[in-house]
């Protein structure tokens, strides 16, 4: 339906306001001029100079007054919009009462729209990530893993029948052959945990860390609720891949010396901290950081990041157990 020409804008609301004040203001001085004793001479008198003066000052301060108060929701709309940051959700401003509620209501339906879509397509480009994460991993499992299986047994062979002078060569390719394939096996576990689908979500933490441990020297004390059940496998994914991203910057970028990760589950939401004793400061968001945030947009999740310098890290991923139905 078209809008017609005296419809109620946001910019009519404020050209009616405007007018309104100013002409209730100008109306209330010209009443007390013309019904107080107060009178002006032709020539003004120094005597009358201060009437006039502080008239003047009266006006004009409830003039501005009164706009400021009428158009202090526009700043409040524009602070809204210089706190939007893409990642993460923005707060909507309360549109109830007010000549702007029309402008502030449009504004946050713009920011849901927003969000929806941006959360339509993260979850998109991850699914399709997770798929071919998965892809690469069988790949490597099923093809380029069996074939250095295959290798390593020939050498296995070929190292009982060759001269002896020979053997430790043969010996040094078996270990790198059987080297190379324990990394094959890593990466495709890294890309594609089979253990997160089979057994859950604590039994993958618990191997992640196992991992981290084994590869890094930095020890991992985990405290993960023991009651926890099988969630749904986006949550699980999420949790999981958050926590692994977590154990990754430690290794890279904190130092740390040690690492405490927390899971833990209540009626209302899933809790996840990770949290390590490096250098901390961390300002800059990176690569990582943005695929956690978009990664917690796609189940509703709160995900803080408190980075001190010299105190260490701590990210805190806070899951809703019950998620929103999508309408139909």
């Amino acid at each position: 339906m078209r809008q017609t020409r005296w419809a109620r804008t946001p910019v009519t609301a404020l050209f009616w306001r405007v007018c309104l004040l100013n002409g209730v203001i100008f109306t209330v001085g010209t009443l007390v001029l013309a019904l107080s004793p107060a009178t002006v001479s032709a020539r003004v008198r120094a005597t009358e100079l201060p009437v006039l003066v502080i008239g003047l000052a009266v006006i004009l301060t409830a003039n501005a007054i009164a706009l400021r108060t009428s158009l202090a929701p526009l700043d409040e709309v524009v602070a809204s919009m210089r706190r939007v940051d893409p990642p993460m959700r923005a707060a909507r401003l309360d549109g109830r009462g007010g000549d702007f509620h029309h402008l502030i209501d449009t504004f946050n339906a713009m920011l849901d729209r927003l969000e929806s879509e941006r959360s339509v397509a993260g979850a998109t480009a991850l699914a399709a990530q997770e798929g071919e994460r998965q892809r690469i991993a069988r790949e490597l499992h099923d093809e380029i893993g069996q074939s250095l299986t295959v290798a390593l047994l020939r050498l296995k062979r070929v190292s009982d029948r060759v001269p002896a002078e020979l053997r430790p060569e043969v010996s040094v390719a078996t270990e790198t052959v059987r080297g190379c394939l324990d990394e094959v096996r890593e990466i495709a576990w890294r890309l594609r945990p089979d253990v997160l689908e089979d057994l859950g979500l604590t039994s993958a933490i618990n191997a992640l860390c196992h991992e981290f441990t084994r590869a890094s020297g930095v020890s991992v004390m985990r405290e993960i609720d023991p009651a926890l059940t099988r969630l749904d496998p986006s949550i699980e994914l999420v949790c999981y891949r958050v926590a692994q991203e977590c154990l990754t910057n430690v290794l890279r970028h904190s130092g740390a010396r040690e690492v405490r990760l927390e899971l833990r589950q209540d009626a209302e939401r899933i809790v996840l901290r990770v949290v390590d004793d490096g250098q901390g400061g961390v300002e800059v968001t990176g690569a990582g950081i943005r695929g956690m945030r978009e990664r917690a947009m796609l189940v509703n999740a709160a995900l803080t990041i408190t980075s001190p310098p010299e105190h260490g890290t701590t990210v805190e991923l806070m899951v809703p157990t019950r998620q929103p139905t999508e309408a139909p």
